[in-house]
């Protein structure tokens, strides 16, 4: 195990409200880490309706939950935040020192003042598909998604699915990968219209095979894949693979968090109005992850409250600095850390 990563905030979750607290933090000078577990920033904006349209986000009419993610990544830029994707929190406990200490499920450390957690609903696990047997090829031969795309450099790979991840990894591995099968249960696709044109495009030089059907069953030994059984419109057939990627989409678990003993209402977190800490001093929820009378489930609510948040985390990481509040319109030295002096 690596030696422990030193930093004032760990963020769990980097949807737009955790992205918008590094911004907040970054003001006061406070070094953030983000751990997710998509590959991506941007979390249900980016995952679940990147190209749908958000029209309450302040001065944007209207803005797609893409452009708002790469909006907020410029505006946070300056504070150089470390990202941690493809990762669960899987440990979580108090120093004797008084910091905390974080634990992602690949066994890196993280040593913080506070923690913050930004995790929407939970986090994002995929779903499984309804296939026999397929849990004993889970992480040997099936992966539900890709870390390191050299784990799938010369190997026939069946990907089954419509929506932008199925879609992407089709077009990103196809010239890394012996072969790619492209499998979803009709020839319509709810992904970028980009995406899916140069996914025929490619099927037509035929350099990817694209099939209508559904998987229903696995085989091959000791979770090593060898074949996929598919059920199309013109019966079963078996497709030769030894890796599958099924992308069925994300659900929403508070996952180990659950088991942190914060305080809970409805299977969220209960936090104070003034700072939006939980019932553990030092630990802030910020969007819909918490719960206060009141809440509403917004991106403009978790805005203003990663922006009092960040009051209360400057006093618990420098209790012996003078807590100034300062206006980015009228500050010259937020303005020299932001850039734009």
């Amino acid at each position: 195990m690596s030696s422990p990563i030193e930093t004032d905030v760990v963020i769990v979750g980097a949807g737009p409200v955790g992205l918008f607290a590094v911004f907040e933090l970054g003001l006061y000078d406070l070094k953030c880490h983000l751990i997710d577990i998509l590959d991506r920033p941007g979390g249900q904006c980016a995952e679940l309706y990147p190209e749908k349209p958000i029209y309450d986000i302040p001065a944007w009419p209207e803005i797609s939950g893409q452009a708002l993610v790469d909006r907020l990544m410029e505006q946070i830029a300056p504070f150089s935040p470390e990202f941690h994707f493809n990762r669960m929190v899987s440990g979580f406990r108090k120093l004797d020192n008084g910091r905390f200490e974080v634990e992602t499920d690949e066994g890196e450390l993280l040593h913080c003042h506070a923690v913050v957690i930004a995790a929407g609903g939970g986090s994002f696990q995929p779903k499984r598909p309804p296939v026999p047997g397929i849990e004993a090829y889970e992480g040997k031969s099936v992966y539900y998604s890709v870390r390191r795309m050299e784990e799938f450099r010369d190997r026939d790979l069946l990907i089954v699915g419509g929506g932008d991840s199925a879609l992407d990894w089709t077009l990103n591995l196809q010239p890394v990968a012996k072969s790619v099968t492209l499998v979803h249960r009709r020839p319509d696709f709810r992904a970028a219209p980009d995406s899916v044109n140069k996914m025929f495009a490619l099927r037509d030089e035929g350099k990817i095979t694209f099939q209508v059907g559904q998987v229903t069953g696995l085989k091959g030994d000791d979770g090593q894949l060898s074949a996929a059984t598919i059920k199309g419109p013109d019966g079963e057939v078996d497709i030769a693979c030894d890796r599958l990627l099924p992308f069925f989409g994300l659900t929403m678990k508070l996952g180990p968090i659950a088991d942190w003993g914060l305080n809970q209402h409805e299977n969220l977190i209960t936090v104070d109005t003034e700072k939006f800490e939980t019932s553990i001093p030092g630990v802030f929820a910020i969007g819909d992850i918490n719960w206060y009378p009141g809440k509403l489930k917004l991106i403009l609510s978790g805005f203003h409250e990663a922006a009092l948040m960040t009051q209360a985390v400057k006093r618990i990481a420098h209790p012996d600095q003078k807590l100034v509040f300062q206006y980015t319109t009228s500050s010259t030295s937020l303005q020299k850390k932001l850039g734009v002096q």
